[in-house]
Formats: C-alpha cells, sequence, structure tokens
C-alpha cells in the first residue's frame, strides 16, 4: 500500500438515469483533476426514484450502469466503486438486487457485493420505506479486495453501517479502507450517519469512504448528504456537506500503521 488521494463522491440523484450519469461523469472527473486514484459513488448513483419505476427499468438501469463504470474508470485510470444500483431481476422477477461494483482501470471487474441488510423503516418523519419489497437481500457476507497500491478494501452498502459485525467481518478479513457508500435519510442522517461512520473507522482502525447521497430526489424522498472520508482514528478528514461535490484527502499507509500500533484494538479481541 502507498498513500494516495481518494475521493467520495455526493450527488443528487433522480429517476433520470442519463441525467445521474452525466452528473456523476461530471464530479469523477473534477475528482481526478484533483488527483483521486480511488473513487466512491453514492448507492443509487444511477438511478434514485419509485419502486414501480426501479422494477420496470431494471435491465436499463444495470446495463447502462455497469457500462459507465467500466467507460470512467478506463477513461480516467482510476479504480472506481459504484456504490449501490440495481442489478439482476431474481427468480420472481418482482425484485432485484442492490448491488455495489469495484472496477479497475482496465475495466475489469475486482469485487462484488449484494446489499444484506435492507431499509425496512417508518421513520418519524413520516416518510416509510420497505426496501424488501423490491429488494431481494445478498445471502454472504461483503468482500475484502487486496487492491495492492491502494491497500485492502471492504465493501458495505449504507444500511449496512448500523451493523457492526459486518465491519468486525470486514477488519478480521484484514481490510484497511472501509467502503460505505449510502443514501442516508435526512431525518436520520443529521443524527447519526457521522457518528456511525466515525464508530466504524474508530473500532476497525481503518479508513472509511463514505459516498453520499444529498437533497431532494422525487416527492418527498430527501438525503443527508455529507459525503466524507474518515482516517483510522475517527478524524474527518474531508466532507462535502449538504452540497454536490467530492470529498478528498489522502489515504496514508503510515498514518493507518501508527494508529494501529497507538491502539492495538484489533490485537486485544477476545470474540470473534
Amino acid at each position: 500500500m502507498k498513500s494516495y488521494l481518494a475521493a467520495a463522491v455526493c450527488m443528487t440523484s433522480t429517476p433520470d438515469v442519463d441525467k445521474n450519469l452525466t452528473q456523476a461523469e461530471e464530479l469523477i472527473e473534477l475528482a481526478v483533476n484533483q488527483g483521486a486514484k480511488l473513487i466512491g459513488l453514492p448507492e443509487n448513483f444511477s438511478f434514485l426514484g419509485n419502486d414501480q419505476e426501479k422494477i420496470t427499468q431494471v435491465e436499463t438501469i444495470a446495463l447502462k450502469s455497469e457500462k459507465f463504470l467500466i467507460r470512467m474508470a478506463q477513461r480516467f485510470q482510476i479504480t472506481i466503486l459504484g456504490g449501490g444500483f440495481s442489478t439482476s431481476y431474481t427468480e420472481d422477477k418482482s425484485k432485484v438486487y442492490n448491488t455495489a461494483i469495484l472496477i479497475d482501470p482496465n475495466g475489469l471487474e475486482l469485487s462484488r457485493y449484494h446489499k444484506v441488510h435492507l431499509f425496512d423503516v417508518n421513520v418519524p418523519d413520516g416518510n416509510n420505506y420497505h426496501e424488501s419489497n423490491t429488494v431481494k437481500a445478498g445471502s454472504s457476507l461483503p468482500p475484502v479486495y487486496d487492491g495492492g497500491d491502494l491497500g485492502k478494501l471492504g465493501l458495505s452498502i449504507c444500511y449496512d453501517v448500523r451493523f457492526p459485525e459486518v465491519y468486525r467481518h470486514l477488519s478480521r478479513e484484514g481490510a484497511e479502507i472501509l467502503f460505505i457508500p449510502a443514501a442516508f435519510t435526512a431525518y436520520t442522517g443529521k443524527d447519526h450517519w457521522q457518528v456511525l461512520l466515525q464508530a466504524r473507522a474508530i473500532e476497525n482502525t481503518c479508513y472509511v469512504i463514505a459516498p453520499a447521497q444529498t437533497g431532494n430526489h422525487y416527492a418527498r424522498r430527501f438525503t443527508h448528504g455529507h459525503g466524507m472520508i474518515i482516517d483510522p482514528w475517527g478524524s474527518i478528514l474531508a466532507s462535502t456537506g449538504s452540497d454536490i461535490g467530492v470529498a478528498i484527502a489522502e489515504i496514508n499507509p503510515q498514518r493507518l500503521q501508527q494508529v494501529r500500533q497507538q491502539m492495538p484494538s484489533l490485537q486485544h479481541r477476545v470474540f470473534y
């Protein structure tokens, strides 16, 4: 692992796939122009609309999203995470997978993860979310990919952040950087987003790269924003706030080693 710059993209996706991909490309280019070599896009980066639209458009969403990620990786010679988008129908054709894919600069798929924890929550602001109505949960723990000079990268998606056992698994598998792409609700985000990200970074002494959705997407769907990068001590290195933009910070192996020596909690684990 070597020092390099990473970026967490914060965007406002809508039901218009082409418009979303145009916005994403502009933000990727902005990050690349600032030197980023590893870039994360948020959950639902290519489509954020109602459930019925998602189901009827899944083949278009999947095809355009994967082609886009490959094209971006090759064009800019970066490693990129598509932080969650609808992929294939399941066997009953009424549900899809929410999938994160990691692509290398040659356009090759490095790792893939189907979101395991689905957001079925009635939020106190009056919004009700039932992700399991149209999404089939993955059945496997998220992977860790050894990215060589980029370090060991652990994948997750949004609601997973509330389940610390997911990240303990990733750190146990050697993760040094945790991806937590999200479309976190505005109501819960203001109280929980930052503190959860910092907790996952601190307890696992890992960097966290957390791309995010922000603003109003359609109807009453609002997200919190604040795409950010956090170091293994829990310090926020960069944040977009509630704005569309990119958070860029250095991923530094010396800093990682320093924190893990100062706070060797991973070595002190009793229960596995």
